[in-house]
């Protein structure tokens, strides 16, 4: 049984949203550990930050915690290297093809329609995610699978090829095991040659420390020549619960061959 805090282990309710929230008062979690409570029909309800399955079947809650409460903005900084990118290379945005791995809520697929980009299929382990997609955001993916894409349906498989996708991106996904790097691989491979890859990853997870996991498959990619990053950006993912900013990097990057799987 959940054991009710007092008022006085929390911080103010925060109310910028549907939905109240209250972040515990002093914490030394991991980003991975972080929580908060949420006031629904007048009782407090702890919930776990990587507990997407239940945030994203409340209205708003998402959107509430990471968004208006703690100023992520992945999805636009990520948008932004995207948008140098189109610049400079003078890329018409109709003519990307885009593969949104780990789309979530369709927070990312908002942002690529923002650059004009038209063509966007998105993909999430959870269920949860494409019916609030479908609920939010039904305007931004042409299509939207949920799905293991290491086991997917053969036709889906044959179907997703066809598409020849351009452009792979993945946003505020990688590194705690949301996206493992197998799942990573099968996107990457969808990609057609001299396509773009546009991604963030806590820059933590990038040090010469850490390298298994994801940071080890781009740390193999980028050495043996299959993937060439062409624009890297450090910035703000978004605040701790402790007021402290969290720094990820941005990066775009390009395919030169398929990866090994």
């Amino acid at each position: 049984m959940y054991h009710e805090p007092s008022i006085q282990d929390f911080d103010e309710i925060i109310s910028q949203g549907p939905i109240p929230i209250r972040f515990p008062r002093k914490s030394d979690l991991d980003q991975d550990e972080e929580w908060c409570e949420i006031k629904m029909d007048g009782e407090w309800r702890k919930i776990r930050f990587h507990d997407y399955d239940e945030i994203y079947k409340i209205p708003g809650l998402y959107e509430t915690i990471f968004y208006r409460t703690l100023r992520c903005n992945s999805p636009w900084k990520v948008a932004d290297l995207l948008r140098d990118v189109i610049l400079e290379e003078k890329i018409n945005p109709e003519e990307m093809r885009v593969f949104d791995l780990g789309a979530g809520n369709g927070m990312m697929g908002e942002a690529l329609q923002n650059l004009g980009i038209r063509s966007i299929t998105g993909c999430d382990i959870l269920d949860a995610a494409k019916a609030a997609t479908i609920r939010d955001r039904s305007w931004a993916y042409n299509e939207y699978f949920a799905m293991d894409l290491t086991n997917c349906d053969e036709s889906i498989m044959t179907h997703l090829k066809e598409q020849r996708f351009n452009l792979v991106t993945t946003v505020a996904a990688l590194g705690f095991g949301d996206i493992p790097p197998a799942v990573f691989s099968v996107a990457y491979n969808l990609l057609d040659v001299g396509g773009l890859v546009a991604f963030n990853i806590k820059e933590d997870f990038l040090s010469k420390e850490d390298q298994g996991g994801f940071s080890g498959l781009i740390n193999n990619l980028t050495k043996s020549g299959q993937l060439r990053i062409e624009y890297y950006r450090r910035y703000c993912h978004r605040f701790s619960i402790n007021g402290d900013p969290l720094f990820y990097i941005g990066i775009v990057a390009q395919k030169t061959t398929d990866a090994d799987i």
